[in-house]
């Protein structure tokens, strides 16, 4: 599963716009939280902090242009109240200029990310993108929910794309860079996947993933904390905007995960991955959560038994379309399962199917009945008939000739003839079965009914006497 980054033509339009207007002269302003830069820039003052003209990367000579960038890294921390758009107009706009300046020139330059500019790029990214996001209200089942856009994205995205090109840089050393690239850090980027703007939720996928191949010592660690997440969703929350983007990113890593399978890697399988499909809006990720899993059984087919019985356990009995998508990822694991390994799950995965086809939701019976349209599948079920059809008899004869929609009772039949081409004598036995079955059903029925009867009887006479 590819984790590919953003387009930024956007962006290199807006830093071709910025360049093509004329840089005003330099004008004295203070850098805030502290910081000092050669005063050859002209940049450090007493007077108030303001990110009105200051000069330009590109209008800066190439001498000066290191103590600039460190300059425009402390200035673009300033944050703005983006809520309310009549507010800070002309800052928001220069603060926007200078981010789009240092886009530009990290793409265009060498040697840029220097060990003393480290930290003010650290701080620039926090203080632009770490913040509290606005909590709402519901579970997430609603397809319904628009996204809530983030107002300030015309300067998170030019961040976002600034840290992008921060981590891919081959100026960046990972050694030295992961002091700063750090735990704490990886921890707060991903509080920002339950951001509702898809946008954001993009950029970070690939930021983390790109984090993820060059940082070897931080791998452990985000498997960790993106297992946390979903357990807080699984067992506190129940909603959580970034789960399909997470699990993305995991598609990737599980597929490069190496033979045998470690245990923690089980574990987690087991612990966060199968359990997932019980969150009410897992229907919002479920493709994602399905390829994870699968990825699991080409891997290792003997993993087929834990994620099948764990799939049944977490089956949505009240919920039909959920049905649906569980059957769909049932089919996608049948195909990837060993004929050794189907042995194992028959019993209780067609015992379940068996309930599926019985199902009075006409897409929930058709699904179900789909599986025979699989050769694979059915070249399964042709090798352990014995098992299968005692299973689903009952349900197909009663489906044959009893359900109200027309296209269930035709698969129907074309499952059953199925049974018949793979051996008539033993679907003749199972149907002679379930005859004699219904039959004594019946005459059960009937004697309770002569019973009953019998005891009104006695009634009537006693309340006559």
């Amino acid at each position: 599963m590819s984790a590919a980054g953003p387009t930024t033509n956007p962006l290199d339009a807006a830093v071709a716009s910025v360049n093509q207007n004329n840089n005003p002269p330099p004008k004295k302003s203070m850098v805030p939280n502290g910081g000092s830069t050669p005063t050859s820039s002209g940049l450090v003052g007493n007077g108030k902090t303001t990110l009105l003209n200051v000069p330009s990367l590109k209008a800066t000579p190439p001498a000066e242009r290191p103590a600039m960038f460190q300059n425009h890294l402390i200035l673009t921390q300033q944050v703005f109240n983006f809520n309310d758009p009549t507010a800070n107009v002309e800052e928001k706009e220069a603060k926007r200029a200078l981010l789009l300046g240092l886009v530009e020139h990290i793409n265009s330059s060498k040697d840029v990310f220097t060990d003393n500019v480290f930290p003010d790029v650290i701080k620039m990214l926090s203080a632009n993108l770490f913040r509290d996001l606005p909590a709402r209200e519901g579970d997430g089942e609603g397809e319904d929910d628009e996204p809530v856009l983030e107002p300030a994205w015309p300067h998170l995205q030019i961040v976002y794309e600034f840290l992008l090109r921060f981590v891919v840089s081959a100026d960046v050393d990972a050694k030295v860079a992961k002091k700063h690239i750090s735990q704490p850090f990886i921890s707060q980027l991903l509080e920002l996947f339950n951001s509702e703007d898809p946008r954001e939720r993009e950029y970070l996928k690939t930021i983390l993933h790109r984090i993820y191949g060059k940082y070897m010592g931080l791998r452990a660690f985000i498997r960790r904390a993106i297992n946390y997440v979903f357990f807080r969703v699984m067992y506190e929350s129940e909603r959580h905007n970034g789960i399909g983007e997470l699990l993305e990113i995991l598609g990737s890593i599980i597929n490069g995960f190496a033979l045998p399978l470690k245990a923690e890697h089980k574990r987690f399988l087991v612990r966060a991955l199968i359990p997932l499909h019980k969150v009410k809006s897992v229907a919002s990720f479920h493709n994602q959560l399905a390829y994870c899993v699968t990825q699991f059984v080409e891997k290792d087919p003997k993993m087929i038994e834990p994620i099948v019985l764990g799939i049944l356990r977490f089956w949505p009995h009240s919920s039909s379309p959920k049905q649906v998508l569980f059957l769909n990822e049932l089919e996608d694991l049948l195909e990837l399962t060993q004929p050794g390994e189907f042995t194992k799950i028959a019993n209780p995965l067609f015992e379940r199917i068996n309930t599926c086809v019985d199902s009075p939701h006409f897409q929930v019976a058709e699904r179900a009945l789909f599986l025979w349209n699989n050769e694979y599948i059915v070249s399964l079920i042709a090798q352990n008939k014995h098992l299968v059809l005692p299973l689903v008899i009952t349900s197909l004869s009663k489906n044959a000739s009893e359900h109200w929609n027309l296209t269930v009772t035709s698969l129907t039949g074309n499952v059953l003839k199925l049974f018949v081409e793979m051996d008539k004598n033993f679907f003749k036995e199972c149907k002679d079965a379930v005859t004699a079955k219904e039959k004594e059903i019946e005459d059960a029925k009937q004697k309770r009914l002569k019973h009953w009867e019998l005891i009104e009887k006695e009634a009537k006479a006693s309340q006559v006497l």
